[in-house]
């Protein structure tokens, strides 16, 4: 029997996908991968697997039996106190995720859209002054969804540069140990219960008052709810903006596109999350019953299974040129935010940020380049998620 493949994988250059994908969705669509922690799991690299994992509300994210993810006693963030004490499935998730989404509506977005758009303006302002180059991950593309986030929850302005370091630690596959692991979690929850007992005695135009208000959640659940949104509303939406903004610029003709012709704001951002070569780890599903795929390859209960959505949103049976970026591209029905009852509950909040950071850049800093060649970025290593370090770029 074969060894289990290394997983995750690497591109042989910081902004081209890993050679894997496209040869195992030819060859080895299930494939046996050993996780960073050990663990074995079946890596699934082809669109029709993906999504039909994905939208089985049957399959948790992780259980009691599953596969530990991170090189940690705990496995990581997949199987953290967070992971277990939120509601994974059934009636209970789907109330949580109804009086979560209403935060998340296309209504609400467009009301707050002016408001990210002056917080994105201020961004660059701070660049011009600085002057170039810059780093625009850390000067702009890290700050605005932080900002964003902290708005919705009620935190203060004050706490928010805090988060960055409690979340790469949830985050992490092999950067951290196990003790400083448990020492984030520990300070971070520590905040979050002083934050929602603070909420709960002077509510506020906020998320986590209005989840208090509804009075169905328990404080735990309260407190890992603002915990995972403020992980995953900013760590993944900041890295996403550095990777757009590095992809339109290794190819100037993206970048004179968009100048151009503004109507194709929302396909590069649509296009720019299908293509990214750069998306982290992936989801984990741990199978309660048996499964049989599509093609008729069967997995039994208990298996844990990885979904690669950056393999699968180069799936070539479903897209055209699925290797080129083309910021036309429409539909375009990728998986970058999951499917099914539990896509990402953020990703209006998602789109709406990466659009007004396109946007605002493109206005602002016409003449934007990157200030290295794309073979000098170097990769976000050892968390779940993927990014780039830096995006140096001048104007």
């Amino acid at each position: 029997m074969a060894e289990p493949l290394k997983y995750p994988f690497t591109g042989p250059a910081p902004l081209e996908p890993p050679a894997e994908w496209a040869e195992l969705r030819s060859k080895c669509p299930v494939a046996a991968v050993s996780l960073p922690s050990g663990d074995t799991a079946q890596l699934l690299t082809r669109y029709a697997d993906v999504k039909q994992v994905l939208s089985d509300p049957r399959f948790p994210r992780a259980s009691a039996g599953s596969a530990r993810v991170a090189d940690t006693e705990s496995g990581g963030l997949f199987n953290t106190d967070m992971a277990q004490a939120m509601p994974q499935e059934g009636e209970a998730h789907q109330q949580w995720r109804r009086l979560i989404t209403k935060w998340f509506t296309i209504k609400r977005m467009r009301a707050l859209r002016p408001r990210i758009e002056a917080m994105a303006d201020q961004l660059v302002d701070g660049m011009l002054a600085q002057g170039a180059p810059a780093d625009l991950k850390a000067a702009f593309g890290f700050p605005l969804p932080v900002w964003v986030i902290c708005d919705m929850l009620g935190v203060p302005d004050t706490d928010r540069d805090r988060f960055a370091h409690w979340s790469d630690t949830m985050l992490s596959l092999t950067r951290y140990t196990q003790a400083e692991m448990d020492a984030a979690a520990a300070e971070f929850v520590t905040y979050m219960r002083g934050h929602v007992e603070a909420k709960r005695a002077q509510p506020g135009d906020d998320l986590l008052s209005d989840l208090i208000a509804a009075g169905s959640l328990s404080d735990a659940v309260l407190i890992y709810t603002g915990q995972g949104l403020l992980v995953a509303g900013h760590e993944t939406t900041a890295n996403m903006i550095g990777k757009m903004i590095a992809m339109l610029l290794a190819d100037r003709s993206r970048w004179e596109a968009l100048l151009a012709d503004g109507s194709l704001l929302a396909s590069t951002v649509e296009e720019a999350l299908r293509v990214d070569a750069n998306p982290g780890l992936g989801m984990v599903r741990y199978l309660t019953t048996d499964l049989d795929l599509a093609d008729g390859q069967h997995l039994p209960a208990g298996t844990t299974v990885m979904c690669s959505m950056g393999a699968a949103n180069r799936d070539e049976n479903v897209y055209t040129d699925a290797a080129t970026m083309d910021l036309t591209r429409t539909p375009n029905p990728h998986l970058a935010f999951g499917s099914g009852p539990h896509s990402c509950i953020g990703q209006s909040l998602a789109r709406t940020e990466l659009q007004v950071a396109l946007e605002v850049l493109l206005r602002r800093l016409p003449g934007l380049s990157l200030a290295v060649t794309p073979d000098e970025l170097q990769r976000v290593e050892g968390l779940a998620v993927g990014g780039l370090r830096e995006v140096p770029v001048r104007w």
